[in-house]
């Protein structure tokens, strides 16, 4: 697993390089990329959107749900139908949804859409996907949780195109991924990974600094609700900080939808 995820490090981060294209007539403050995902929400409203995905690891939970409890913030939480259906993670999803939380579709099997190298090439059949994203939804509503409950998907490895755009479009869905720019989303990475590997600290600077040039409003901000155990330096543990620090800015936070 580790091996694998070296191989899509660099390919990930280029992420934080699209810029915002267009802005979809029906919401012009709404910003959406190249490849047809809501990467921004709001910009006119200084809110900013708490999103944390989750497939195989789960450990981040307390502290991240204990930090949104005192500091009374709604945030989303995009998960895998693997992470639905694994039984120890069922008390965290129950908990989730009792605070009133929004709880997403992250795919059933995590799976890579379309490959790293040239983005147009599809790794999935029409059918394929919509199975996989079909499933992640059926594990879902035994959370009671219903497709009308739910209907942004965050798509694996947060990379897609304008093909998984269009069927997601197609399933009655909004494709929607982070906001680049913080390195939030790199939370993930360990030492191990080398030069490749970004501090909690670094993120945190990287989202003051963003901040401080250009604001955030309607920023979509992600992180994992758990990593690797290779990763000791957990960025969850500075949530509390980033909050206190963000709140102080005037930013007020909320769920999408």
């Amino acid at each position: 697993m580790k091996e694998a995820v070296k191989n899509v490090f660099l390919f990930s981060t280029l992420i934080f390089c699209l810029g915002c294209s267009r802005i979809p007539e029906s919401a012009s403050h709404y910003i959406v990329d190249d490849h047809g995902a809501i990467i921004r929400m709001d910009t006119t409203c200084k809110y900013i959107y708490l999103v944390f995905t989750g497939h195989e690891f789960a450990e981040g939970f307390p502290v991240i749900h204990e930090t949104l409890s005192k500091h009374e913030i709604k945030a989303s939480f995009f998960f895998t139908g693997d992470f639905y259906r694994n039984p120890d993670f069922k008390g965290c999803i129950e908990t989730l949804k009792r605070g009133g939380h929004y709880l997403g579709a992250h795919s059933d099997k995590h799976l890579l859409y379309c490959t790293w190298e040239k983005r147009d090439s599809l790794l999935i059949t029409k059918e394929a996907f919509e199975k996989d994203v079909k499933d992640n939804y059926l594990e879902m509503e035994r959370f009671g949780i219903m497709k009308n409950d739910a209907p942004y998907f965050m798509p694996p490895y947060e990379w897609y195109n304008l093909k998984i755009s269009e069927w997601t479009n197609e399933l009655g869905l909004k494709l929607v991924n982070f906001t680049g720019g913080t390195s939030s989303n790199q939370d993930w990475t360990y030492p191990e990974l080398g030069t490749s590997y970004v501090s909690s600290d670094t993120i945190f600077q990287r989202i003051i600094r963003y901040e401080e040039q250009y604001e955030m409003n309607g920023f979509i901000l992600l992180s994992h609700i758990g990593t690797d155990p290779g990763r000791t330096d957990k960025f969850y543990n500075r949530l509390d900080d980033l909050i206190t620090y963000l709140l102080q800015k005037n930013y007020s936070f909320n769920r999408l939808m």
